[in-house]
């Protein structure tokens, strides 16, 4: 299952030049990192990133982080997706910008998002 993650630019930079990362602040605070699905994933950009430009969506298969994935009770009660260790280069499948355009986020065509 394709799961999503939207990281600032310069979190996306840190993400490439280490191959490993801790997440985004609030991924830091709370001790995983956070994901959406395709049906989360536009309510996520829209509470958490509301106006923020420079943004990059990153596309990830839930499978191979095996036990390490959990799935959370979160916003009404929706089940998201957690990871419990750091974010690795190689658990990103594709990474794109994320364009903000009259203030929505302008997600890629085809995800069902």
């Amino acid at each position: 299952m394709l799961i999503f993650k939207i990281l600032r630019a310069e979190e996306w930079a840190d993400l490439r030049a280490n191959g490993r990362s801790d997440g985004a602040p609030v991924d830091v605070a709370d001790g995983f990192v956070h994901f959406s699905t395709a049906e989360q994933a536009a309510e996520t950009a829209a509470k958490h990133f509301a106006g923020v430009d420079g943004l990059f969506l990153l596309g990830l298969e839930s499978e191979p982080m095996g036990d390490d994935l959990k799935w959370e009770p979160s916003r009404g009660g929706a089940l998201f997706p957690h990871l419990y260790r750091e974010l690795r280069i190689e658990d990103v499948t594709w990474a794109q910008p994320l364009p903000l355009t009259d203030g929505v986020h302008q997600f890629p065509a085809g995800l069902g998002i």
